[in-house]
Order: structure tokens, then C-alpha cells, then sequence
């Protein structure tokens, strides 16, 4: 298995640049590939700042790379729920906070727009401490 960086996803997923679009093509095409959370966010975050996606094609892009069966990743049901809070409007950041912290009791935050668009979307509650 091998791990790739946030500039092959971006490839990948953009064809902005053909050379480098078949050099990742090629990789996921005959490789198990691991995505770290990291390289995940990242992704989103050049997607969304560099090439002006809308959160609804990130969202479908991300589904459909982590759901390729030779990518692999730590945590496949958080990321799930990352998708899921993205999708209903938080930040892909603070999905991926609040969806790592689902097993736990409260998320305490000062941010109170993460702190509206969060209710009711998980049983753990945000909150300010």
C-alpha cells in the first residue's frame, strides 16, 4: 500500500494538467492507496480556495474517491459522517472536528456559527465552555 499526497488527489480529481492526470490515474488505477485525514483536508481546501468548487461537487468528488475500493483510509465511518455534516452545511473542518468527536459527550466551542449549524445534527452536543 502506498500513501498519497494532497497533489496527486487534486490531479486526479481536476484533469487540470493531462501529463500529471495520467500519472495519477495510473497510481490509483493499479495501486492500494491510503489517504490520510490530513491529505483528505487539505484536498477540500484546495479544491474549494484554488479551483472555486462548491461544496456539493466536493462533496461528490470526496465520495467518490474514498469510495474506490483499493483507497483506503483510517477512519472510514468518521469520514462518512465528515460527508454527512458537510453535506448538510458545516465546514469541512469543523465536520471532520465534530465527526471525530461523535463518542464523546459535548464539543466545546467559541465558534458560534459551527455552534447553530451543528444542532440537532449530531447527539453530541457543541457548545461554548
Amino acid at each position: 500500500m502506498i500513501g498519497v499526497d494532497t497533489n496527486i488527489i487534486v490531479r486526479l480529481l481536476t484533469r487540470d494538467d493531462e501529463q500529471p492526470f495520467l500519472k495519477a490515474k495510473a497510481i490509483f488505477s493499479k495501486e492500494q492507496i491510503f489517504i490520510a485525514d490530513t491529505v483528505i483536508l487539505e484536498t477540500e481546501w484546495v479544491l474549494r480556495f484554488a479551483y472555486g468548487l462548491k461544496p456539493d461537487e466536493i462533496r461528490m468528488a470526496l465520495t467518490k474517491l474514498l469510495g474506490l475500493p483499493n483507497v483506503h483510509v483510517n477512519a472510514p465511518e468518521t469520514l462518512s459522517s465528515v460527508l454527512r455534516l458537510y453535506q448538510k452545511g458545516l465546514d469541512f473542518a469543523d465536520a471532520m472536528h465534530l465527526a471525530a468527536s461523535l463518542r464523546h459527550d459535548a464539543f466545546l466551542t467559541v465558534d458560534k456559527t459551527l455552534i447553530r449549524r451543528s444542532k440537532d445534527l449530531t447527539r453530541c452536543r457543541v457548545k461554548e465552555p
